[in-house]
């Protein structure tokens, strides 16, 4: 009854997500060669094994296989239920058996489950009670434990084993002390491969305490078929690289959740850093996002904007729209700074004159996708508490009459035919860049869509960043390609205009004409393009197709 309770639910078929760098074999097409690697863990590290052993009364066994399961939960990327087998050296369960020479080995089963959130010592307390409970069931023969799992084709935990030896050498003679009797080797030796032995498993770990010299070693012995034998140097040395943070200033590490454990190497954390060391300052005493877009236009005000089909907009045309716009939502809407404004327009010219227009205001950009069904654009504009939604003629009657809505084409026509628009207004708007640009929502797959707000800082130092690599900058001409409900689209026309580059905008449903888009790609010299691999392909076959 206890192996059944033991491995109730446990998954004993399924092999442990080792590191591998091949896919298994079948057994007739396996070379059964393996690789072994062994390491010292010197006489420092293996004195404070030793001493946190014996001053909290725990077997060294039972801390070293702590490490490992540890060890095997990082390796496996969280894995949490670990089964493998370990081999039984010493299985003389009864006082009758201790006096008999002989060998009493048995193979049983080894379960772990451990909770990422336990620090060492809980993880330790629970490893030491499972082992002390196996090892109390050690005689049952393995046999009898698999035919309770007959149903399974396979025993994958097999296939990952694990071993405690202690023993005491006798340096005069190489002798060695099991219990009470002294083994002296003979001259018995064989070739080793280039490091290649024959491996029964496809990843073993064997634990040696001699106990003469008080010093630990491991061995790791894996089979080729699967693993390179850079993948298991690799491995030795990410376990060494646990072994010393966990006994390291171990009082400061005690408390602290097993999953903030890492198993970089010093060369990758070096590398981690390195590439992480990207703080660049990028001198600009302009603050805000529309701010940038008016230096532009002061730069080159009959410079191509913005283009849509035969539709254009200079940049010194756009500002112009912009800034109508703004006012409007000052004078007559009201914004205040920071407040939310959603906008739910198609791919157009409106759409360009609208982002900027609110961020001109004082206002937080929030996009709406047409596309959305009308319960998510309901629910969205209720989530941001907004009161105005700006629309043009193919979205304004998308919304309940509850829900305030501005057209952005009336405003803009109404608008053209007065000449007489007071800009001051705009200077009254402050704002800095700690302010929130706009909000981007989830796509809600995983519950309700959540709101991630991105600040004017954050959002000019990111295109500022993307011209530093040379990513994008004032040379290109970039197509608008991305539906609104992603943050990329934001990237594509905000971005575009504060480097000083030109937009093409597709007309709706434009960017699955594949024939309209070759054409928009070669007629306008694109230069710059973001979508997805799968996009790209279709478009690409598309055009190849009508070239045939």
């Amino acid at each position: 009854m206890f192996w059944l309770d033991a491995l109730h639910d446990c998954k004993l078929d399924q092999p442990l997500s080792l590191p591998f760098d091949r896919y298994r074999l079948s057994n007739e097409h396996r070379t059964g060669r393996g690789t072994s690697i062994s390491f010292d863990l010197g006489q420092d590290l293996s004195h404070d094994f030793l001493i946190h052993a014996s001053s909290n009364n725990i077997s060294l066994q039972h801390i070293t296989f702590a490490i490992y399961f540890i060890f095997l939960f990082k390796l496996t990327n969280g894995q949490t239920d670990l089964c493998l087998a370990m081999n039984i050296n010493t299985n003389r369960y009864r006082d009758e058996l201790k006096s008999i020479i002989g060998l009493f080995e048995n193979v049983i089963p080894l379960r772990c489950q451990l909770d990422p959130r336990w620090c060492f010592h809980q993880s330790l307390e629970h490893i030491q009670e499972i082992t002390r409970n196996s090892m109390k069931y050690s005689y049952f023969p393995l046999q009898h434990i698999l035919d309770q799992h007959a149903h399974m084709s396979k025993h994958a935990f097999l296939n990952i084993s694990l071993e405690f030896i202690s023993c005491v050498t006798n340096n005069d003679n190489n002798a060695i002390t099991i219990g009470d009797f002294l083994l002296v080797p003979g001259s018995f030796s064989f070739n080793i491969n280039e490091d290649k032995i024959l491996s029964a498993s496809d990843f073993s770990l064997s634990i040696q305490h001699n106990t003469n010299m008080n010093q630990l070693s491991y061995t790791i012995n894996a089979s080729l078929d699967l693993f390179n034998v850079e993948t298991i140097c690799t491995i030795a040395q990410r376990l060494q690289t646990v072994l010393q943070q966990q006994f390291t200033s171990f009082d400061s590490k005690a408390n602290k959740p097993i999953y903030e454990l890492s198993l970089a190497l010093s060369n990758e954390r070096y590398l981690m850093q390195s590439l992480n060391n990207t703080q660049t300052v990028f001198p600009s005493s302009l603050t805000c996002i529309h701010h940038e877009f008016v230096y532009q236009v002061m730069k080159h005000p009959q410079k191509l904007a913005v283009e849509l089909d035969e539709q254009s907009l200079t940049y010194c045309e756009l500002l112009h729209y912009v800034q109508v716009l703004a006012l409007t939502l000052l004078n007559e809407c009201h914004i205040t700074s920071g407040e939310i404004v959603c906008q739910c327009v198609e791919r157009s010219l409106s759409m360009v004159i609208g982002i900027m227009g609110i961020e001109m205001a004082g206002g937080v950009y929030c996009p709406l996708s047409p596309r959305d069904p009308q319960h998510r654009l309901h629910a969205l504009t209720q989530q941001t508490e907004s009161r105005l939604v700006l629309v043009h003629g193919l979205t304004k009657n998308m919304f309940h009459n509850d829900i305030a809505t501005l057209d952005i084409d009336s405003i803009l026509i109404i608008n053209d035919l007065t000449s007489n628009i007071d800009y001051n207004n705009l200077s009254s708007v402050m704002l800095t860049g700690e302010e929130i640009a706009y909000i981007i929502f989830t796509s809600g797959s995983t519950g309700i869509p959540k709101a991630v707000q991105v600040r004017h800082k954050n959002f000019i130092d990111c295109i500022h960043s993307l011209v530093y690599i040379n990513s994008f900058n004032k040379d290109d001409t970039v197509v608008q390609m991305t539906r609104c409900s992603f943050d990329i689209h934001v990237q594509e026309i905000l971005g575009t205009l504060l480097v000083g580059g030109t937009l093409i905008m597709l007309h709706i449903g434009g960017t699955i004409d594949f024939h309209y888009l070759s054409e928009v790609l070669q007629n306008k010299q694109i230069t710059y393009l973001h979508t997805v691999p799968s996009l790209l392909h279709s478009c690409f076959t598309s055009v190849e197709h009508n070239n045939n």
